[in-house]
């Protein structure tokens, strides 16, 4: 659910707007998270057939800092902690994601 989706559904449903509860936009976050973010994309994925997402390759990350601005060791440690921790995020879908199918295969 994102904030238009929140505030639509106050609005049916005559609520008072709890605006603590509202899903963050991508606007509410600072720029470091949108570069952090823009870093994370353009980071080429590690995938393999028989176990999934395992990671990002890290090979290009000096570079990705660059056009991105980032120039400051203080940046670039809290960036690469959004990168991690998104990157641990997707390796566990990924998991999840091929637990649920091998789930599905093993019932039939």
């Amino acid at each position: 659910m994102n904030k238009d989706q929140y505030l639509r559904m106050m609005e049916q449903t005559g609520e008072e707007i709890d605006w603590k509860r509202i899903p963050p936009d991508i606007e509410d976050f600072p720029s470091m998270v949108h570069r952090a973010i823009n870093i994370y994309n353009n980071l080429g994925d590690r995938v393999y057939s028989d176990v999934g997402f395992t990671g990002k390759d890290y090979t290009n990350l000096k570079f990705m800092y660059e056009a991105e601005g980032v120039e400051t060791l203080y940046e670039k440690e809290i960036i690469f902690d959004f990168l991690r921790f998104f990157e641990k995020e997707a390796i566990d879908e990924s998991q999840r994601q091929i637990k649920a199918s091998y789930d599905k295969i093993k019932k039939k």
